[in-house]
């Protein structure tokens, strides 16, 4: 299985998030790897859970696209919530969510869609053998993002 580097932070979310995905978001602390590197939302405009979830995104889309040689990119990144609890230390309130992502080579993604493009419609195109070669070349991987949501909560 494919490891990915863990991202740094410099406490300069907002501006890495500006500059690369052209979002604002009210971010502070850092990638969410651990309790103590949270990711910390001041606000939200929308629910919590997405916010959470498009920032977990991001994270994983720089570990496993932007940060990482052409060759070696992933593409086709998806993120579906496996679990979350929420934890209360020290009077500040934590959701620590798990997160379960599946992607691709970027180049065998295309591969994928450029066969399926051609072989569509066609007598000899097998769908059911084309996504189970597409299932077997989809890398998964879980991931658990800490959040420090206790300005959030409060808020509300």
């Amino acid at each position: 299985m494919s490891t990915f580097k863990q991202l740094k932070s410099d406490n300069n979310l907002n501006e890495i998030i500006k500059s690369a995905f052209n979002t604002d978001l009210q971010l502070s602390g850092s990638w969410g790897y651990t309790q103590e590197s949270a990711t910390i939302i001041t606000t939200s405009t929308v629910p919590l859970t997405q916010t959470q979830h498009k920032f977990a995104f991001m994270r994983a889309y720089t570990e496993m696209h932007m940060t990482l040689e052409e060759k070696e990119r992933y593409g086709n990144i998806n993120l579906n919530e496996l679990h979350r609890e929420q934890i209360v230390l020290k009077n500040l309130i934590y959701d620590k969510v798990t997160y379960q992502i599946t992607a691709m080579k970027e180049d065998l993604y295309s591969t994928f869609i450029q066969a399926y493009k051609q072989g569509y419609g066609k007598d000899d195109f097998d769908m059911t053998e084309h996504f189970s070669q597409r299932k077997k070349a989809t890398l998964t991987r879980v991931a658990v993002h800490w959040f420090e949501v206790h300005q959030v909560v409060k808020a509300t």
